[in-house]
């Protein structure tokens, strides 16, 4: 299953890198990209593991960058 979202407020390039390196080492992620140019960050991982990925990448986007908010895009 592949999920996009949209990071509002990223505004820095480090912290993004930060993200996908982060999110790529949790549980059931097959690959997770960052782009900070478009804000996406796009998620591949295991159909139902999903929820509690989407969950912990939510909170490693909070701990990262506090003011960035991640909406599906």
């Amino acid at each position: 299953m592949k999920k996009t979202f949209r990071l509002e407020g990223l505004d820095c390039a480090n912290c993004a890198a930060k993200m996908e390196r982060a999110i790529n080492e949790l549980d059931g992620v097959k690959e997770a990209t960052v782009n900070f140019m478009t804000t996406k960050l796009v998620i591949e991982g295991d159909d139902d593991k999903m929820p509690t990925i989407i969950s912990e990448a939510e909170k490693v986007v909070k701990k990262i960058e506090p003011d960035t908010v991640m909406k599906k895009a």
